[in-house]
Order: C-alpha cells, then sequence, then structure tokens
C-alpha cells in the first residue's frame, strides 16, 4: 500500500487562503483595474529596468514557430541548454550557463510567479512540466535579481505566464494531427473574468513502446474586491499515463537494432497533479503594492518499470549481457518489476511589497513554505506486478522560511540595486521499514549587487554580481539501514556584465558576458538505479551568450541566440559524495556543458501568411567526469556528437476566425544522441503535423 504523507501545515494555509477568498461571496466576478501578479520580468518594455540578462518569449513567438515542446521554446534563448529525453518535453532538463541540465535541478521554475516544481526545496527534480500550449509568455530571468525568488539561485528563473481571464466572452478550438500517432486538441473559452483551458496530447515519443496520453484542464478567475484590490484565483489538474521506459540504449542495441528500439513494453508511467493557488494585490499608493500569494499542489508519481538503466541487473545477468550483446530481449520472460511510488504536497504563503519612494523603489517579502515527500519502490515478481515486496518506504519533510530586501535608487540615468536573500531549511528524512530518522538545518544568506546605466532610451548596460544558492538535496542517499551521506550546499559567486540595445527600429540585441565561480557545485545528480553518482567540487564557468531579434518593414524577420562556453571546468576533481572515491580530474570539463549552442531562425510575415525555419545546434559534449571519448559498451559514457535539427512552420490566416498551420521538426529525420546518463537516449525523429484553429 502507497501511503499517504499529512500535511502539517495545511490547516494554517487554508486559513489564510480562505481569508483572502471571502471576499468572493460579494465580488463581481469581472475583470479588475488592479490584475494581481508575481512579476518577475513583466513585458518587455521593463527589461531596461532589469538588472541583469533577461529574454521574454511573446505568444507570437511561440504561435509563428508552432513550437511543440518546452525544450523547442527555451532553446531560442541564449545561455539555456535544454536537453530532450523522452521525445514530448514532458521531463525537461534545462541548464542554464553550462551548468547540468539533468531533471532542471539548478534551475527555478515558476508558473504565475509561482512555485511549479512539486518539492522545489527537497527534491527539485522535473518528473512533471505543464504543457507549453497554453501559456502567452515565457520569461527567462539571470543575475541578481534572481535573488528575489528562489530557493534555486545558482542558474537562473523561469516564469510561465498564461493567460489573462478575459473580459468579453471568446476563445477558441484548436486540432492538431500528425505522424507517430500524434493528435493535440486544445480548447480555450472565457468572459466575464474566467477562464478555462484545456489541452489534449498524446502520440508516440522517441522510441518504439513510449507512447504518451496528457491532459492538462485549468481554470483561473479574476475578482473586483475593492478599489485598489484584485484577486486571482487558479486551479489545474494535470494527468499523464505513459509507456516510457527510464533505461537508454546500449551502445551494441544502438548500433545493431537502431536508435527507435525499445523492448520494454511493460514499463508504465502515471501521475496525477492537483494545484490550487490565489493572488492578493492591494494597491495603496502610486507604483506601491501588496501581492500576497497561496498555493497548494499534490503530485502523484507512479513509475513501474524493468529497467532502470543499461545494465540493470534486476532481469538477471543473461539479460544484462544479452542487451550488452545488441541482441533482441523479450521483457515477458523478466519476471521482475520495480514500482517507484511518490507523492508529494507543498504548500506556502508569501506576500510581497513594493513601495516606491522619493529615491526609487523598495522590495522586500517573505515565504512559508512546506513540503513532504512520500516515497515507496515496490518489488514485483511478474513483468507487470503492480504490488510485492517493500524494498523502500521513506518519509521526507522540508518546512523552509526565507526573506528578501532589495532597494533600487535611481540616480539619473542609473540605477544601483543591492539586494540580500536568506534562506533557512529544516529536512527530517524517516525510513518506516527500520524506523531511522535524520534531521538536516542550513541557513544561508546571500547579498547581491545590480547597476544599470540607460545613456539613451534605446540603450541599457547592465552588470550584476551575487552569491548564488541551492539547498542540499540528499536524493536517494537514505539508505534502509539507515546510512545517511549527508550533502554540502551548492554555493557559487555570479557576476555579469552586458548591454541591451535597439540598434535600429526593429532590431533588438542583447549580450552578455557571464562568470560563476562555484565554491560547491553538485554534479550530474542521482539516477535512480545508481549508476551514475551524485558527486560534488568547486567549478568555474564562464562564457558570452548573445540574442538578436531583427523585423523589417516588408514582413522578413530573424532571430539569433548563441552561446560560447569556453570555460566549464571541474577546478578540483570530483567526488561521489557517498564514498569520497574520486570521479573527476581537475581541469576536465564538465559533462553536457556544449562549449556551443546556437538557435538560428528566419521568417516572413505577408497579410495573413507567416512562414518560419529555424535550426537549433548543440556543440560536442562530454558525458561523464573523465571526459571519455570512446563510446563504452553500456552507452554510459563516451562522447556526445554535435547535431543540427531544422524546424520549419507555415500559418495561414484564412479570415478573423479560421486559421490553418502545417508544421516540421527534425526536417532531416536525422538520428542523434541526447543523453548517455542511463545508457543512450535519442531525440524526437521527424514529426509533420497540421492543424487547424477556429476563434470565437
Amino acid at each position: 500500500m502507497h501511503h499517504r504523507a499529512t500535511p502539517r501545515l495545511l490547516p494554517l494555509t487554508t486559513a489564510v487562503a480562505a481569508s483572502l477568498l471571502a471576499p468572493l461571496v460579494s465580488a463581481q466576478s469581472t475583470p479588475t483595474s488592479v490584475l494581481p501578479s508575481v512579476t518577475v520580468i513583466g513585458n518587455a518594455e521593463r527589461l531596461p529596468s532589469i538588472a541583469g540578462a533577461g529574454q521574454v518569449i511573446e505568444a507570437a513567438e511561440l504561435e509563428g514557430g508552432r513550437v511543440f515542446t518546452v525544450n523547442e521554446a527555451l532553446r531560442k534563448v541564449p545561455g539555456v541548454h535544454a536537453r530532450d529525453e523522452e521525445g514530448f518535453g514532458l521531463r525537461p532538463n534545462i541548464g542554464i550557463r553550462g551548468l547540468n541540465p539533468t531533471r532542471s535541478t539548478k534551475v527555478t521554475l515558476l508558473e504565475d510567479g509561482l512555485p511549479l516544481a512539486y518539492a522545489p526545496y527537497g527534491d527539485n527534480a522535473s518528473y512533471y512540466h505543464p504543457q507549453i500550449d497554453r501559456f502567452r509568455r515565457i520569461e527567462v530571468l539571470k543575475g541578481a535579481s534572481s535573488l528575489l525568488f528562489g530557493p534555486q539561485t545558482v542558474g537562473g528563473v523561469i516564469n510561465y505566464v498564461s493567460p489573462e481571464p478575459p473580459e468579453a466572452f471568446g476563445g477558441f478550438v484548436q486540432l492538431a494531427g500528425g505522424n507517430r500517432d500524434y493528435f493535440n486538441g486544445h480548447a480555450n473559452v472565457g468572459g466575464a473574468g474566467w477562464l478555462l483551458d484545456y489541452v489534449r496530447k498524446e502520440g508516440d515519443g522517441a522510441r518504439d513502446n513510449m507512447g504518451h496520453e496528457i491532459d492538462d484542464l485549468n481554470l483561473k478567475a479574476a475578482f473586483d474586491l475593492a478599489p485598489g484590490h484584485g484577486l486571482i484565483v487558479r486551479a489545474n489538474h494535470y494527468q499523464e499515463d505513459s509507456t516510457i521506459t527510464y533505461t537508454g540504449l546500449t551502445q551494441a542495441e544502438f548500433d545493431q537494432l537502431g536508435a527507435r528500439y525499445n523492448p520494454f513494453k511493460n514499463d508504465k508511467f502515471n501521475t496525477h497533479r492537483t494545484g490550487v493557488s490565489a493572488t492578493h494585490e492591494w494597491d495603496f499608493a502610486p507604483r506601491s503594492s501588496l501581492v500576497t500569494s497561496v498555493y497548494y499542489a499534490k503530485f502523484d508519481r507512479d513509475w513501474w518499470r524493468q529497467s532502470s538503466n543499461s545494465t540493470d541487473a534486476q532481469c538477471g545477468a543473461g539479460f544484462v549481457n544479452a542487451r550488452l550483446a545488441g541482441t533482441v530481449v523479450d521483457p515477458n520472460s523478466c519476471n521482475s518489476v520495480q514500482g517507484r511510488l511518490r507523492t508529494y504536497y507543498n504548500y506556502g504563503i508569501e506576500p510581497r511589497l513594493t513601495y516606491a519612494h522619493s529615491l526609487g523603489e523598495l522590495q522586500a517579502g517573505f515565504k512559508l513554505h512546506h513540503e513532504e515527500q512520500d516515497r515507496q519502490q515496490i518489488n514485483g515478481t511478474s513483468p507487470t506486478a503492480r504490488s510485492g515486496t517493500t524494498a523502500e518506504d521513506n518519509l521526507r519533510k522540508t518546512d523552509a522560511q526565507s526573506v528578501y530586501l532589495a532597494n533600487r535608487f535611481d540616480i539619473g540615468n542609473v540605477t544601483v540595486m543591492p539586494i540580500v536573500r536568506h534562506e533557512r531549511i529544516k529536512s527530517d528524512r524517516t525510513n518506516r521499514l527500520t524506523g531511522a530518522t535524520v534531521s538536516n538545518r542550513v541557513s544561508k544568506t546571500m547579498p547581491g549587487l545590480g547597476i544599470t546605466w540607460n545613456p539613451t532610451r534605446d540603450l541599457t548596460a547592465f552588470a550584476s554580481v551575487h552569491k548564488g544558492f541551492a539547498p542540499p538535496r540528499t536524493e536517494d542517499l537514505l539508505s534502509n539501514t539507515g546510512t545517511v551521506t549527508e550533502v554540502d550546499a551548492e554555493e557559487s559567486t555570479n557576476f555579469e556584465l552586458g548591454f541591451r540595445a535597439k540598434v535600429v527600429p526593429g532590431v533588438n540585441v542583447q549580450a552578455a558576458y557571464f562568470r560563476n565561480r562555484f565554491q560547491n557545485l553538485i554534479a550530474v545528480g542521482s539516477i535512480a538505479g545508481g549508476s551514475t553518482p551524485l558527486s560534488q567540487g568547486k567549478a568555474l564557468f564562464e562564457g558570452v551568450e548573445l540574442g538578436a531579434q531583427a523585423k523589417a518593414d516588408n514582413g522578413l524577420l530573424g532571430r539569433l541566440a548563441y552561446t560560447w562556453l569556453p570555460t566549464a571546468r571541474q577546478s578540483t576533481a570530483f567526488r561521489n559524495v557517498a564514498n569520497q572515491a574520486l570521479v573527476g580530474v581537475a581541469g576536465n570539463r564538465q559533462p553536457y556543458a556544449p562549449k556551443n549552442t546556437l538557435t538560428a531562425a528566419a521568417g516572413w510575415t505577408r497579410g495573413g501568411l507567416h512562414f518560419e525555419v529555424e535550426a537549433q545546434y548543440v556543440g560536442k559534449q562530454f558525458s561523464d567526469f573523465a571526459n571519455t571519448v570512446a563510446p563504452t559498451a553500456d552507452g554510459q559514457r563516451g562522447v556526445i556528437n554535435d547535431y543540427t535539427v531544422l524546424n520549419a512552420s507555415l500559418n495561414y490566416r484564412v479570415n478573423t476566425a479560421i486559421s490553418v498551420f502545417l508544421t516540421g521538426k527534425n526536417l532531416s529525420d536525422r538520428t542523434y544522441i541526447v543523453d548517455r546518463t542511463r545508457g543512450i537516449q535519442v531525440g524526437q525523429p521527424l514529426l509533420v503535423q497540421a492543424g487547424m484553429k477556429y476563434a470565437f
């Protein structure tokens, strides 16, 4: 039986939410002049005030390119390396400025400014991600301003912004289909301050026996409470039913059976996420406000699988040897399956104050956050068993309190913003099989400073420096015998210097130099099955990123996002945190840190026609600390060669209500490797999709 944790702070959070929602009894459900929001960047017009590199991807760019996954979208941002996994972008692997992208653990992910990850303090891994289809904007923020959010301040902040509830009744229905059994249905309807959005997506993933079915239902409503007071409430239910394996390919399987080979048809992945949140804004003076958010989410993840990596021995030595030899295996002959069953709760409250004064603007806030992880492993004795022996039964709880204070001083066309953030975190871990319990506490203060200079309306120079921090994570290092290996917190000193400019009308450029020195970095991450050690050491990342957008009066457009990362160095040899064994070599390059990444697009718009072609290039990268070049038999080590993916889209607006589109992803149908952490994982093959949208 899968135990369910009982939230301790839920009554407090519920009481706070109830106090905010009580005015709804008499409130009018119409869009309010005070439309509450937690601002990360906002629209592109706010960029001149941001003391750091930032980029906003608007809805027109997402729709014009018919973006298929969040990975594809984020590659449009310089400094971001988004690695594919299963082909649908359901579990994105996002790295910023050379940091390891595995499970997006180095990034703070937000939706409408609120935590998106199911356990951002205790297990900041992305096994859930909402569909890119339902967002109207993506904001990516780096530098000292990321201290306004947390707890991950080592890489950057990514905020997905959902559409606002409309006043007038309207909406749309969109249907699309394509090869690999692809179907995407999207319905959106709203009015009078309400918005209902539903996405149904299904199709085959990057390999055989990898099918996905996703339902994403969202409700958002705005309420006018009183003069100067507004409230937005949100509710979400997401579920995924996938046939998907965790293991990658051995080198012989890849060479002899092909990139799409996957025999593990019995592996099942099911998730359910339900979340609610409310944001209240009180505008009490010009350019001054108090924005208070409460949130709650429950996430269930059950993954039944017969192999967790390319050398997993649960099916026996003969099974492993056959895979290493590139021989077809039958998973029905393996009387073993492991269920990795997880339930997560997180909830909290976060007030954020903005106060304008004669010298500039004060920002202050705090967050009270609680999360619980209920983790089990059940070992079954048949290929499709859903019960068996309990091999792991852990309960992990985290209570976190954070506070930040920043003040922007406006001195002519120069702004200076000192900022400080403090995190205090307490974690408890209990092995319910043995009764062993262990606790961990950590507190950290992170200062930062951001400076902008706007000599003209069209030019902004910026610089920032801040201390980065990420809370310690124990992953799966609490054994059933009570053995615990503590993992140190991540700490870094991050510096950037750059500029944003409107070169000529229609042409915008942003460039930045960055240097991030880690006093301690957790690399690669803990991969289920234990094949990749959780390791730490000192590291240095240094490089340049360049972004440019151009749009001419004749309808021609172009975009560029380039990152040059000459330095991604292990300053010290990395050590396995479990046994302190050396796993790296000082001076070696960090794994999964390509030296060059480039996304370039060109397009043309005329009347109702829009055409766009895009190339996404990812340079060569290593897959282990030793920088192994020749592939190993298990497929888990060896260089990952560079690759380029070509995409194109054609959109035609028939009239104000009807539009049609045709899109192709990986037009050359190139086979390429994206990951080796659990064996070889490959990118999605050629996808061709066509669809129609009807707006009303």
